[in-house]
């Protein structure tokens, strides 16, 4: 019989029923449904384990022990670099219900809940990510699940406020997880969320052009026009990204029922410029943020 564990979709097989997940060790597995045992199937075949057939480096333990060594993982949402632009962007938490896609450590779930939100889900494809967010910013009204938001499902109007932090360009397809994040939303509700910018994204290598000396000459900007998928190196580890232009971003929005407020390149603040190669940042954009209002 195939079971699926509904915290990590893990998808298992095993003689009699399990009270609990051998992957996650969640008691909340149930029997698989028609559709998830040919998922299963399909996936055996292929010779994929895991919640989903997606890459998702955050749980390879060298990659994650370097991004847990990352000031803004250890020091929370203070030591990001834009989060002195984007906390003015936020709408009022007060009584409203929260989704926050690619929670990561539940930084910002933590802090819609701190101030006032009635409930807050967090989700993330990262198991490794979700543990530490249990461990960190865990809550009353804070849930967090573990799947891919091209997976996630929810009834309409199920929340006042989406947002999402740098993960919107591991997703390879953009306008339909836009059209869900509509119905899911209430009317007036606002979709707030941060990606790489699409001049940091667009060569894909995501990193300066050197002279012979190894001194920076510029910063290289390629095959803008050319969507899909990169190759990058972050924290010495090859993975996926997805570049997108601006067009692309603020035209799917547009098109999805979304009335634009804030467009914002963020630079770092004048406290961090001291920091090594921080100033070097002030050259190109390297973040975009975006708020939106769904009419």
């Amino acid at each position: 019989m195939i079971y699926i564990c509904d915290s990590c979709r893990f998808l298992f097989s095993r003689a009699a029923e399990p009270e609990q997940c051998p992957d996650c060790g969640k008691y909340t597995v149930r029997r698989a449904t028609p559709l998830e045992q040919r998922e299963y199937q399909a996936r055996l075949q292929g010779g994929l384990t895991g919640p989903a057939a997606k890459e998702n480096p955050y749980d390879n333990p060298a990659f994650f022990i370097k991004y847990a060594q990352m000031d803004r993982s250890r020091q929370g949402l203070s030591a990001a670099g834009e989060w002195h632009v984007l906390e003015p962007l936020l709408p009022p938490f007060a009584g409203q219900r929260v989704l926050d896609l690619g929670c990561g450590y539940g930084w910002h779930c933590r802090y819609a809940a701190d101030h006032g939100a009635a409930q807050v889900v967090g989700t993330d494809i990262s198991r490794r990510m979700l543990q530490t967010a249990e461990e960190r910013n865990a809550g009353e009204v804070i849930e967090y699940r573990c799947a891919a938001m091209e997976e996630l499902s929810f009834p309409d109007g199920s929340f006042d406020i989406v947002l999402s932090s740098l993960a919107l360009h591991y997703v390879c397809d953009f306008t339909p997880l836009v059209e869900r994040i509509s119905r899911w939303l209430r009317p007036a509700g606002t979709f707030l969320f941060s990606v790489e910018h699409p001049v940091f994204t667009a060569c894909g290598s995501q990193d300066w052009e050197y002279d012979g000396k190894g001194q920076i000459r510029h910063f290289p900007v390629d095959r803008y026009y050319c969507e899909g998928s990169r190759e990058a190196v972050f924290l010495g580890e090859r993975i996926t990204k997805y570049h997108r232009t601006l067009t692309t971003y603020l035209e799917t929005l547009l098109r999805c029922g979304f009335a634009l407020r804030h467009v914002v390149e963020p630079q770092p603040p004048e406290e961090m410029l001291e920091l090594p190669g921080m100033r070097d940042e002030l050259r190109r954009p390297m973040m975009l943020i975006v708020s939106a209002v769904r009419v």
